[in-house]
């Protein structure tokens, strides 16, 4: 989908100030109520925008321990592997992915022994042939979308 300078905007405003009214961005854009209201409905239509929730801490949720489980899995069982993973709370996401290993996991765990007892919770899984697990140190980069908007406003407004 193309954005636009306007949906560019729009998208900085909502990461920057995501409690504010649709009023109050639209005076900030200088555009009406009405035309930012289509603008929003479309970026959420096409899949732009994905959701409008809170972001979360797992660390402030006491879950400070940050790990990434790789999964192999049996050949022709990865949707059930996959299905299960669904049922561990623990597990944040998961990726199917290309190389080492089918599926990669984000696990927040309370301690490296809870951690523990959820890879082992892992391994147990029908179809599940190994876990490869790295443990997060220190964040680099926090989860952002920013910088990626930016660059595509840039790309839109080039000829």
């Amino acid at each position: 989908m193309a954005v636009d300078e306007l949906d560019t905007r729009i998208l900085r405003l909502l990461i920057e100030q995501p409690r504010t009214s649709v009023r109050e961005y639209a005076r900030i854009l200088g555009v009406a109520r009405g035309t930012l209201q289509a603008r929003l409905d479309r970026l959420e239509r096409t899949g732009v925008i994905t959701g409008t929730g809170p972001v979360l801490s797992p660390a402030a949720l006491g879950h400070p321990v940050l790990a990434f489980v790789h999964v192999e899995v049996t050949q022709g069982h990865l949707d059930e592997v996959g299905d299960a993973l669904a049922a561990v709370p623990e597990i944040i996401e998961a990726f199917s992915i290309t190389g080492g290993g089918d599926l990669l996991t984000r696990v927040a765990a309370r301690d490296n022994a809870h951690l523990e007892d959820v890879i082992q919770r892992l391994i147990r899984m029908p179809g599940v042939v190994r876990t490869r697990t790295e443990v997060a140190l220190r964040e680099r980069v926090a989860h952002r979308l920013l910088p990626l908007v930016e660059a595509v406003g840039r790309a839109a407004r080039k000829p």
